[in-house]
């Protein structure tokens, strides 16, 4: 059986392991979270090296892709400095394919494609894909990558400014460690709403379910969220702040979805090219494998 382990930076509470069939074949997937320590999640990628048949990589990036342009950070490379034999994946291919589309795959499940007067998306560079296709569906858009990231108190309107900002920025920002940009270890526990004015001017909201969960108001009635990994608990919370729809960009397994990193290295171990695998070829996997965003309507 093809097996394809995601190591993450990400807290160990959320670790899981279920059996995929993808087109009537098994593949056996593994989620193990190192509660943000980097040297064990360093040793973990070398020692499962040649062992499994696709490695994928969570709670850190190694490229960020912002539009026609690429920036390797060097926190996420890192980490995989001794793998020599198995591909890694961080789910980039997904969020630039599944998660761009999402909205075109959510329709039917939610009566039609969406429209949205005001979205919020708490960062934006780390899922372009994404913040293309909310740009699409809404009048305006709000991006929080600096307020959220670095705890600059400037919304970024629109995607043509996120892109300057992120064009300034990332050059410099891919060599700072992991722990400067996103919560890891006990910090992914930590609650503390945050600016609250954006939250409450959305009716769609986007981004990644961690800094979500972190800094969400208490109330969501009437409100969508796009997010990614979900746990049946996650969704208990969202139903006590009244939110309406939850689309999470994968679908979901046995109660939960998986991270993109997850489930791209799932459909990469089933091609089985021993190499990561491009947008079109993971295109062409979504529609044939019928891949859908779950989508649960939580005030009803």
């Amino acid at each position: 059986m093809k097996k394809a382990v995601s190591i993450s930076l990400g807290s160990s509470v959320r670790d899981k392991q279920v059996i995929l069939m993808l087109n009537g074949e098994p593949i056996q997937v593994e989620r193990i979270g190192t509660d943000g320590d980097e040297k064990r999640a360093r040793a973990l990628f070398a020692e499962y090296d040649g062992t499994v048949d696709v490695l994928g990589m969570g709670g850190v990036e190694l490229d960020v892709r912002l539009g026609e342009r690429s920036y390797k950070l060097s926190s996420g490379y890192n980490l995989v400095q001794d793998v020599r034999q198995t591909p890694v994946v961080n789910g980039a291919g997904l969020k630039h394919t599944l998660e761009r589309r999402v909205f075109e795959l959510a329709a039917p499940a939610l009566g039609g494609m969406p429209h949205y007067k005001n979205a919020f998306m708490i960062m934006g560079v780390d899922r372009y894909g994404l913040a293309e296709a909310f740009t699409e569906v809404s009048d305006q858009v709000v991006f929080g990558d600096l307020m959220f990231a670095l705890g600059i108190p400037i919304p970024i309107p629109g995607l043509s400014k996120l892109n300057t900002v992120g064009r300034i920025l990332l050059p410099v920002l891919r060599h700072l460690p992991i722990s400067m940009i996103y919560p890891t270890g006990e910090k992914q526990h930590e609650t503390e709403p945050k600016y609250e004015k954006y939250w409450h001017q959305a009716d769609a909201i986007g981004g990644d379910f961690l800094y979500c969960s972190k800094h969400m108001v208490d109330d969501l009635s009437g409100k969508t969220i796009v997010t990614n990994t979900t746990t049946e608990a996650d969704i208990e919370l969202l139903k006590a702040r009244n939110l309406r729809w939850l689309i999470t960009t994968t679908p979901r397994f046995e109660g939960r979805s998986f991270g993109t990193n997850v489930l791209e290295a799932a459909l990469t171990a089933y091609a089985g090219k021993g190499r990561p695998l491009s947008d079109g070829e993971l295109n062409v996997l979504i529609d044939e494998l019928d891949l859908k965003p779950s989508v649960m309507r939580l005030d009803e």
